[in-house]
């Protein structure tokens, strides 16, 4: 019986002339696009600089932030009041001061102040352009600096780990794949069997002998399969577009993947059983992808989370999976050191698919 249902559902797939493309569009396009989007990663800052020492000492410095490819520099002027209004009239993020006597002050005292103020309208842009720039200035101060033996020593050594170049799409792009598989392998299933209670077409299989485990199946598997062939698609693009690849195993990879369909199938299943129209379930599914993306860590380190938030994110199953992938794309992490988060994924699949066939009724 489960052999003709899933023949069934084969063909009502293939038979949809936009459902396969989709299948092909959505993750190309979501890995295409999104990585390049989707980056805390801040260039292009534009910056206004007020020298009141014009000397060469400054000016030199001006060349090596420019260099830096962080800033873009919008005009030198001789005030703040100026610098202000190229600020007040968003021409400027950040305003970089050189007091009088900036360079005779550093060569006689040692050392020196300047000012830096941002346009925090934009939080990230001024937390993070203020930090590149005071990096840039306390380095090339290092390599100034009048005394012999300071200059002797060497800044202290900084060792990036798994990311040396701080790639941000290497970052990204494994989390994206979780948001593919969550998307096709969770959510469509719940449109599809929702769509057929409007169209009313469930009602003949619900006057059949069909138990509802078999049909239950019958609606899912194909999506498994189609979930781990688009999981395949963005692991095949991530290598050919970006050089992104596993350091660790492709097996631990797809058996992740594996327990995460029961788990993100298993919820779209209770949604559909508490919907009975498309547009109820797309309510639900908005809901539930809002909270579980801003949760999950995508953007956000969840450790960077109050308290509270963090509690509501260990019950956020795409935290657990995003954070296999990044392990095992940057670290090379195996199996066995990712034990928690495995058992944390098979306890949400027990949980969402004994709930799923314990909602859903077969009426008569």
């Amino acid at each position: 019986m489960l052999k003709f249902l899933l023949e069934k559902e084969f063909k009502q797939t293939f038979r949809n002339s936009f459902l396969p493309k989709l299948i092909f569009i959505f993750p190309v396009f979501i890995l295409l696009i999104l990585p390049w989007a989707a980056t805390q990663e801040v260039k292009e800052v534009r910056l206004t600089i007020v020298d009141n020492d014009n000397t060469e000492f400054t000016s030199r410095l001006v060349r090596k932030i420019t260099a830096s490819g962080y800033f873009i520099l919008g005009s030198i002027v001789h005030s703040e009041k100026e610098a202000l209004k190229e600020i007040e009239s968003d021409k400027a993020d950040i305003m970089l001061i050189f007091p009088r006597n900036f360079e005779k002050t550093f060569y006689k005292e040692g050392t020196t102040k300047v000012m830096i103020s941002a346009n925090a309208v934009n939080s990230m842009n001024a937390t993070l352009g203020s930090s590149y720039l005071k990096g840039i200035i306390d380095d090339y101060a290092a390599e100034m600096s009048p005394s012999s033996s300071e200059a002797l020593i060497s800044p202290p050594a900084m060792q990036l780990r798994f990311n040396p170049n701080l790639d941000y799409k290497k970052f990204m792009v494994p989390a994206l794949m979780v948001i593919l598989l969550t998307m096709l392998a969770g959510f469509l299933p719940a449109l599809n069997i929702v769509g057929e209670k409007e169209a009313g077409t469930i009602e003949q299989i619900n006057v059949t002998p069909v138990n509802r485990i078999k049909f239950i199946l019958a609606k899912l598997i194909p999506y498994w399969i189609i979930g781990i062939f688009v999981l395949t698609i963005g692991i095949v693009l991530g290598f050919l577009i970006y050089d992104i690849y596993p350091r660790g195993s492709l097996l631990t990879i797809y058996m992740f993947a594996v327990v995460y369909t029961f788990v993100v199938s298993g919820l779209g299943l209770i949604i559909s059983n508490y919907t009975n129209t498309i547009q109820q379930a797309m309510f639900m599914i908005f809901f539930f992808i809002m909270i579980f993306i801003i949760m999950c860590g995508l953007f956000t380190p969840v450790k960077s989370m109050p308290q509270w938030a963090q509690y509501i994110a260990a019950f956020d199953p795409l935290k657990y999976f995003m954070d296999v992938m990044r392990a095992i794309y940057l670290k090379g992490s195996s199996m066995l050191e990712m034990l928690p988060e495995l058992f944390a994924l098979i306890g949400f699949a027990a949980v969402f698919n004994f709930w799923a066939v314990l909602s859903y009724r077969k009426s008569k």
